[in-house]
């Protein structure tokens, strides 16, 4: 378990230089950030900024060439073992043999859980994604939307502090993006996880975060860390506040400083 006077996510002076056939590409520079317990953090900035990269070194998924990072007071590799995150990936990623309940089910058969303890653990996390209903149903039956919902429950079912999500609502449609979004903080204050969240919408990250990490281009380096103090229990409304506004304008200021909508 995290603890109230250390951060969650801790990063100091981070690089990560990716070596190719034809030169190395470096991927991330010198990077700090300080992610603490209950927060939620969106990464934004143009494509190709190290906006994945960097939430894949936070998951042991790729390893900095230099610097420190650890995650829960651990190395990722450690954090990782201890199942101490959960990951949702850009694409729902399930198994269309498995219907929803077993594809929640699978990384519970995995971790050895108990038949009663792997149910109990479905039925609850169905029902944070308001999915209770459909545990039969297999992924082709469910809307973009619904199968990233079994994506969340399943990531949620490991029972992570922290929980790592990679531009989730990038391929849906607005109004159904809207409504996850909702969705979304009212599962974050229902469970008070550590959220990082990857996106490329201005007013996504304004809207969910209590944080907002700004990048630039390649290579990625943090251009600005703005703090979004709107209230926790927000709704679509607040997006035409001046506050909203205000915030947003900083972020879209922090992406043309950054040279983000050159070619």
């Amino acid at each position: 378990m995290t603890t109230s006077n250390k951060p969650v996510i801790d990063i100091e002076k981070l690089n990560l230089i990716f070596e190719t056939p034809d030169a190395p590409v470096h991927a991330l520079n010198d990077i700090n950030l300080q992610i603490n317990s209950g927060d939620f953090v969106s990464f934004i900035g143009p494509s190709g900024c190290g906006k994945t990269t960097l939430m894949r070194v936070i998951a042991d998924l790729e390893t900095p060439t230099d610097g420190h990072i650890t995650v829960n007071g651990m190395s990722p590799k450690e954090a990782r073992e201890q199942r101490a995150y959960g990951y949702v990936f850009q694409a729902p990623a399930l198994y269309p043999w498995r219907n929803v309940q077993k594809n929640v089910m699978l990384p519970l058969q995995i971790m050895g859980l108990s038949k009663d303890e792997q149910m109990e653990r479905v039925k609850k996390n169905l029902a944070l994604v308001n999915l209770e209903g459909f545990e039969k149903k297999f992924p082709w039956q469910l809307s973009g939307g619904m199968q990233q919902r079994v994506s969340i429950a399943r990531a949620l079912s490991v029972e992570p502090d922290l929980l790592l999500m990679d531009e989730p609502f990038g391929a849906l449609d607005e109004i159904t993006r809207d409504h996850l979004n909702e969705q979304l903080l009212r599962l974050w204050d229902q469970t008070k996880k550590t959220v990082v969240f990857v996106t490329h919408s201005i007013p996504e990250s304004v809207f969910l975060s209590s944080k907002i990490v700004v990048m630039s281009p390649r290579p990625g380096k943090i251009i600005d860390i703005i703090d979004c103090n709107l209230p926790r229990d927000r709704t679509l409304d607040i997006r035409e506040s001046p506050e909203f506004l205000k915030i947003a304008h900083r972020v879209r200021e922090g992406l043309r400083a950054g040279h983000s909508y050159d070619d």
